[in-house]
């Protein structure tokens, strides 16, 4: 039998809830960005070379990727609010190992386990709006708080970085960490009704193993393969690890009667579609975050505050269309939504593509504020139709899989497109004439460079440099757009489901499906699609 808070009359604590739930994932959301600003301090400060910096960024996100589906699990099975509690705890102790770590060892730890406490939090955050949210309307509404929540934090990341490195050292980054998820926890605990489902299965050690080492096989990788060269033994022996690895947890899977890694789930057509929407989108808007610090510090010659406030654009076209986007999928169906958002997200990106070193940042602004319409407009009726295709028993770790190849492809996105943007800007760069150290120091990035055309003297390096990374650049955001297109184009095509069924129709059929097992397709989206 499966145990839970839900009821038939709203709990009169849900907004409340929702509140702490959403502060809780913007602090995840800005911890994916906010490193982007600090870590040329960070650098000096620590002497830690570029790989230790990639790493810095990296190994929050692998280790979030890579734990949420046991996470997902363990919060079925023992309790959502419980283990909630328990990510905001760790997430806790990890910024403070973080802010005050002497060297950058020390730094790459906490991030990972930081990524620990967040995989705990994500998915879990997301599987107890159905037990708070009956109402469609309402938890369409919910979704879009939570979904503009994270996103929404990504850009305040380097915000609210930049501020603090103005005012105090690196590591109080990590410090702002600490009272807002103590507040979290607070929240949680008086607010929060508990959830459960005891019928869920045990998490698999060999399988959670399999699942973290696959993944981080696959990144570890791609970001490594630029730096090492893709013939290096370790770059090609972790890429040739990764799909075996994951092709024995699939195998070992498939074995089990209740696995953590639940196929059924992805054999549903409505919540593929919407999973592989919002993983796509997620992987763009990582990948743009990772590479527009880097291009307004380095290029425009931004401070690490102003580059937050740059970014701000983007936050405010996310928030408006994160409002809108519920009204209009239950108007139109969020098929037509989700593929006019990723048209929108396509045009953006091309138009970004089309900037020049002496552009300024005007074409930038306008272009990131298209690009939030269209991530809003596409990812919340996602995210939404996503987790409505979910059975009641299956919140957590179906949440779990779908927040896994989300952050999957946020750290596929920062590696693949970094290391096109590393690719290029090291083809580009001309530094005929310099010394070696000079020329190998100022092709470990465009901020290196322009600190050994400071030391030399060199506006011809400076200049370079800006053109190279340019260049990288919109190549980059050409591949984003593409790709959006693509997705748009997949989105359109694809046969569609039929409009949601009355509640009481659906209640049967999922008392029938617990009888008779799971099938693909037999859960439709919130808006239909």
């Amino acid at each position: 039998m499966t145990t839970s808070t839900m009821t038939t009359q709203p709990d009169p604590r849900r907004w409340w809830a929702l509140a702490a739930l959403g502060t809780s994932m913007l602090v995840l959301g800005f911890d994916l960005t906010i490193l982007n600003v600090a870590l040329p301090a960070m650098g000096r400060q620590l002497g830690a070379g570029t790989g230790q910096m990639q790493w810095i960024v990296d190994a929050y996100i692998v280790v979030f990727a890579a734990a949420m589906l046991p996470a997902g699990l363990l919060g079925d099975r023992f309790g959502r609010r419980r283990l909630l509690v328990a990510g905001l705890t760790v997430f806790l102790a990890a910024s403070l190992l973080g802010g005050l770590a002497g060297d950058a060892g020390w730094v790459i730890a906490a991030r990972a386990l930081m990524g620990l406490g967040a995989a705990l939090v994500t998915p879990l955050a997301l599987s107890v709006i159905p037990s708070l949210f009956q109402d469609e309307k309402e938890r369409t509404k919910a979704v879009g708080i939570i979904t503009a929540s994270v996103a929404g934090g990504m850009p305040l990341g380097p915000l609210l970085g930049g501020w603090l490195l103005d005012h105090f050292w690196w590591g109080s980054v990590f410090l702002v960490n600490v009272p807002l998820a103590a507040l979290g926890i607070l929240v949680c605990l008086t607010l929060l009704p508990e959830s459960r489902d005891e019928s869920a299965p045990h998490v698999d050690a060999l399988s959670a193993v399999l699942s973290v080492t696959g993944l981080g096989a696959l990144v570890f990788g791609i970001i490594e393969g630029p730096a090492r060269g893709w013939s290096d033994p370790y770059v090609v022996g972790t890429l040739a690890a990764s799909p075996v690895l994951l092709a024995a947890l699939v195998l070992r899977e498939r074995r089990v009667e209740r696995p953590m890694l639940d196929l059924n789930l992805l054999s549903r057509p409505t919540f593929a579609r919407h999973a592989f929407t919002a993983t796509l989108i997620t992987l763009v808007l990582a990948g743009l975050l990772f590479v527009l610090p880097q291009y307004l510090q380095a290029v425009l010659g931004v401070d690490a505050f102003g580059t937050g406030l740059r970014l701000l654009p983007l936050m405010a076209g996310l928030l408006v269309a994160a409002r809108a986007s519920g009204p209009a999928a239950a108007r139109f169906g969020s098929r037509p939504v989700i593929s006019a958002g990723l048209v929108v997200l396509a045009f953006a990106a091309f138009l970004g593509a089309r900037t020049e070193v002496g552009d300024g940042y005007g074409p930038t602004a306008t272009w990131l504020t298209i690009t939030g319409f269209g991530v809003g407009f596409a990812m919340v009726p996602a995210m939404d139709g996503a987790l409505a295709a979910l059975p009641a028993t299956h919140a957590g770790s179906g949440s779990g899989l779908l927040m896994t190849v989300r952050q999957t492809g946020a750290a596929i996105g920062i590696a693949a497109l970094g290391s096109l943007l590393s690719g290029t800007y090291t083809a580009r760069l001309v530094t005929d004439g310099l010394p070696a150290a000079a020329a190998e120091a100022a092709g470990d990035s465009v901020i290196a460079a322009h600190a050994v055309a400071a030391r030399m003297h060199s506006a011809q390096l400076a200049a370079s440099a800006d053109a190279a990374f340019v260049d990288g650049m919109t190549q980059v955001l050409f591949v984003c757009g593409c790709a959006a297109l693509a997705a748009a184009l997949t989105t359109a095509l694809l046969p569609a489901g039929s409009r949601r069924q009355a509640p009481e129709t659906e209640a049967a059929e999922e008392a029938g499906r617990a009888e008779e097992g799971p099938g693909p397709g037999s859960v439709r989206s919130a808006h239909g699609s």
